[in-house]
C-alpha cells in the first residue's frame, strides 16, 4: 500500500454508518493497481453536517467522494450542477470537484447495466424485467434499465403507490418503455416474473430473510423463486451477505446470478474513472471485495 504523503490526491465515501463500506478496500486496491498515489478514505458523517462537509472537499483540494445511505437524495439540493440521470432519479451517489464546483452523478444506475450485462451475460435492450423494491436501488434500477433500452418493466413494491410513481416518473424519462406498478404480493410477483427475463431485486429482504418458513416476506420470497428459469439474468443488489439465498435459488433455476458486489464494483469503476480519468482495474476490485470468489456461473 502506498504511504499517505505530501503528494497523496485524496478521495473518499460520506454516509452515516460507514464503517462497514467495502469501498475502500476496493478503490485503494484499484490505486495500488495502477501505482498511483491516491487514497480512498471513509468520512462519518452526520446529516446535519452534510452540507459542511461537501463545501470542505473544495477548501480541501480532494478530487471527489462518494455518497451512500442516509445521503444520496439530501445531497442533491447541496450541489452545483448534476448530470442528467442524477437529476431523474433524484439521487446521487458520486461527487466530483471540478474548478472548484461539486458536480453530482448516479453511477449506481450504470452499475446495473454493466452487472448484468458482464456478469449476467445479457443486454437489456429490448427484455422484459421486473424490479422488486421502488426506494432508491429500485428508482436506480428502473431508470438504468429504461435508459438501456428495457421494453417494458414492471415496478413492484410493498405501497403501490410508490411503486405507481416511479413508473410513471421512469415512463416521462423514457416514453417508449412500458412501465407497469404492482403491489408486492405472491400472486403479482408470479405474474410478473412469467416472462421476465431480467430481475432486479432492491430490497433489504435477502439480508436476514429464509426463503423458506412463514411470514408474508417469505411468501413473496418464494413466489419470486418459483418464477425464476433458465435465460434469465437475476441481480440481487443486496451484498451483505455477498450470496443470498435468491442467488442460490436463481443458480438452481439455471438462471444467471449476479451479486450485489458486481454491482459494487461496476458503479465503483464508473466513479473511479469519472475522478481519475483512467480506465478502472476491474479484476483488482474485484479480487479485493471477494467478487471472484462467488459461484456466479450457470
Amino acid at each position: 500500500m502506498t504511504a499517505i504523503d505530501g503528494g497523496t490526491t485524496l478521495v473518499g465515501i460520506i454516509g452515516d454508518p460507514v464503517a462497514h463500506s467495502l469501498s475502500p478496500r476496493m478503490h485503494n486496491a484499484a490505486f495500488d493497481a495502477l501505482e498511483m498515489n491516491w487514497r480512498y478514505v471513509a468520512f462519518r458523517v452526520a446529516p446535519a453536517g452534510l452540507g459542511q462537509a461537501l463545501r470542505g472537499l473544495v477548501a480541501l483540494g480532494m478530487v471527489g467522494v462518494n455518497i451512500t445511505i442516509p445521503h444520496k437524495e439530501s445531497a442533491v439540493g447541496l450541489l452545483d450542477e448534476l448530470d442528467s440521470l442524477a437529476r431523474q432519479i433524484a439521487a446521487v451517489n458520486t461527487v466530483r470537484v471540478s474548478g472548484g464546483r461539486l458536480m453530482g452523478f448516479n453511477t449506481d444506475a450504470a452499475g446495473v447495466v454493466d452487472a448484468l450485462t458482464s456478469d449476467g451475460g445479457i443486454p437489456v435492450s429490448g427484455r422484459p424485467c421486473v424490479v422488486v423494491g421502488a426506494g432508491g436501488g429500485g428508482r436506480a434500477a428502473a431508470f438504468a434499465l429504461a435508459a438501456a433500452g428495457a421494453s417494458r418493466i414492471t415496478v413492484l413494491n410493498r405501497t403501490e403507490r410508490k411503486a405507481r410513481n416511479l413508473a410513471d416518473a421512469v415512463h416521462r424519462a423514457a416514453p417508449g418503455c412500458q412501465v407497469e406498478p404492482a403491489p408486492l404480493a405472491p400472486e403479482t410477483i408470479g405474474r410478473a416474473v412469467e416472462d421476465a427475463e431480467i430481475v432486479v431485486h432492491a430490497t433489504a429482504a435477502t439480508m436476514s430473510a429464509a426463503m423458506g418458513g412463514g411470514g408474508g416476506r417469505a411468501d413473496w420470497l418464494q413466489a419470486l423463486a418459483r418464477g425464476l428459469r433458465q435465460g434469465m439474468a437475476v441481480l440481487d443488489m443486496v451484498y451483505t451477505p455477498a450470496w443470498t439465498e435468491l442467488l442460490g435459488a436463481a443458480k438452481s433455476a439455471g438462471a444467471a446470478a449476479v451479486s450485489g458486489l458486481s454491482m459494487l464494483v461496476f458503479q465503483g469503476a464508473r466513479s473511479f474513472e469519472l475522478w481519475t480519468g483512467r480506465p478502472a482495474p476491474l479484476d483488482a476490485m474485484r479480487r479485493a471485495v471477494g467478487l471472484t470468489e462467488l459461484p456466479l456461473k450457470r
